[in-house]
């Protein structure tokens, strides 16, 4: 059971010969090798992630479908980032689960392919998206009186829209370029999933283009939204600090305390996932940092609403008849 006999195993069973060079079919993930006694808790573990995050998300999205109250640009974002969230966890994670009950982690090449493409879709879309949040309570706190006109839903429907054509169009460069590269034999990647900066560690053909891609959409596609989402706080913190009352500084901050959350934890996640120094690489390490990057991450995203969100929760309360009394008409009460 060494991964490294198995992954010898696999490329000579799975390959093309093509001189002294084999084409890979299928791909090793290592990210689990060393704790295959514990397979079977992790799989009640990740499946137990895997149902929070469905449930959780899911639950959001019908309760902004449902309660008009929640019909503003903000919740329409919000609803967004719960489908993104359902979508990133479902691109990992079933194959995770499958693994676990082959007792074999590999993924074929078509599977990591797909994998990836829609993986860096959830990716882009979801740093456009929180960038996107960010302006809208820039706009809601700082320009209270234009808001209407900012964000009205001629507006937020195209936006929202637009954030899931930026992951798609990015994505799709991305998997068009790495299903140029060749694999010659060498099939084991340190991780648990596809993804690209680990295909181009062992690929036997010049990778120079698709890092020069990889670089241009770090910066465009993760670095610039951060940025602006920086910027954008730091205008609705000086907007908060103007408020006289602290009871008007309280409600706005509150407003904006809840996907501000959101944004630490994603790309925090993010720089610590993709720039850890190589010199002190632990696969373990790898392993958790990657689990709690794209499982986890997408599993707090709705307990940080409902918790935080007094909206949210009074939706829930009415959802599940709590609050009859509050929303009972006038003519019922008398």
């Amino acid at each position: 059971n060494n991964p490294k006999e198995l992954t010898k195993l696999d490329t000579q069973q799975n390959t093309t010969d093509g001189g002294n060079q084999t084409q890979v079919t299928e791909f090793i993930f290592l990210g689990f090798s060393g704790v295959r006694q514990g397979w079977a808790f992790l799989f009640l573990v990740f499946l137990a992630m895997y149902m929070v995050t469905l449930v959780g998300n899911s639950m959001i999205f019908t309760l902004i479908q449902l309660d008009s109250r929640l019909h503003s640009p903000m919740y329409i974002f919000l609803s967004h980032l719960s489908c993104l969230d359902i979508c990133y966890s479902s691109v990992t994670v079933p194959k995770i689960l499958e693994n676990f009950l082959r007792g074999r982690q590999s993924i074929s090449y078509n599977q990591c392919m797909a994998q990836m493409f829609f993986l860096m879709t959830c990716a882009g879309a979801e740093c456009a998206l929180l960038a996107v949040m960010a302006y809208d309570r820039y706009a809601a706190i700082c320009k209270p009186l234009h808001y209407t006109n900012l964000m009205s839903k001629r507006v937020c429907f195209p936006l929202a829209t637009a954030c899931w054509v930026w992951g798609i169009l990015d994505s799709a460069i991305h998997t068009a370029l790495a299903t140029n590269l060749s694999f010659c034999g060498a099939n084991q990647l340190h991780h648990i999933f596809c993804d690209v900066p680990l295909l181009l560690k062992i690929a036997c053909s010049d990778t120079y283009v698709n890092e020069m891609a990889l670089h241009a959409a770090s910066v465009f596609m993760a670095q610039s939204p951060f940025l602006f989402i920086i910027l954008t706080y730091l205008y609705i913190l000086a907007a908060i600090l103007r408020i006289r009352s602290n009871t008007g500084r309280r409600k706005a901050f509150s407003t904006c305390a809840s996907h501000l959350g959101v944004v630490i934890i994603y790309f925090g996640m993010a720089i610590v996932n993709y720039n850890r120094p190589s010199a002190g690489y632990s696969l373990g390490i790898d392993t958790l940092v990657s689990t709690l990057y794209c499982i986890v991450t997408p599993m707090l995203n709705p307990i940080i609403y409902s918790l935080r969100n007094q909206e949210v929760k009074g939706a829930l309360r009415k959802a599940l008849g709590l609050q009859k009394k509050e929303y009972s008409s006038p003519r019922h009460k008398q």
